[in-house]
């Protein structure tokens, strides 16, 4: 007898204890927040200047060729040796533009790694601390798309609460 109700007092405290500590889960979409953060449009802008660089570059050496090609063409007179000179110069050319475009867009890429690294990781960041001062045992990305399903109303919106952690004022919506 005493082991029931030893055992009935254990399951009361059980229950009891796991409806207490309801768990809070959250969501946010982290490109939203990204989007509205300053430094994503500073690093926005230097990432875009580096690629107008790079395009200029490119372009420059496309003008080359197409020049060099031009010339080949109005040539018919050239002497064999000369026509072969002239090929092989065009297919360095086009090697060169070829490799440059390669290392542009690797280059382009590590870029946009080290200009937007800080600010996702900012944006970590502030979503780590405002959830673990809220008590959410699990806050979703709904930017990554990986969740199927979610109730919208039994999971909170912490974009306002990340926001407001980071300092970011949303601006007013444009009249009509």
């Amino acid at each position: 007898m005493k082991n029931l109700v030893k055992l009935t007092l254990l399951a009361a405290l059980l229950l009891c204890g796991s409806t207490t500590y309801a768990q809070k889960f959250g969501y946010v979409n982290s490109q939203e927040l990204i989007t509205a953060m300053p430094e994503r449009d500073s690093a926005l802008s230097k990432y875009q200047k580096f690629a107008q660089d790079q395009q200029s570059q490119l372009e420059t050496i496309q003008v080359e060729f197409n020049n060099k090609y031009l010339d080949y063409q109005k040539n018919e007179t050239l002497s064999e040796s000369a026509k072969q000179l002239k090929e092989r110069e065009l297919q360095d050319l086009q090697k060169r533009f070829d490799d440059f475009q390669q290392v542009a867009e690797q280059d382009a890429q590590k870029m946009q790694q080290q200009l937007m690294g800080p600010v996702i990781t900012k944006a970590q960041d502030a979503i780590k601390k405002v959830a673990q001062a809220a008590g959410y045992t699990i806050v979703f990305d709904v930017a990554a798309g990986a969740m199927a399903y979610y109730n919208e109303a039994t999971v909170t919106n912490i974009l306002p609460l990340v926001k407001k952690e980071l300092g970011i004022v949303d601006k007013p919506a444009a009249a009509k």
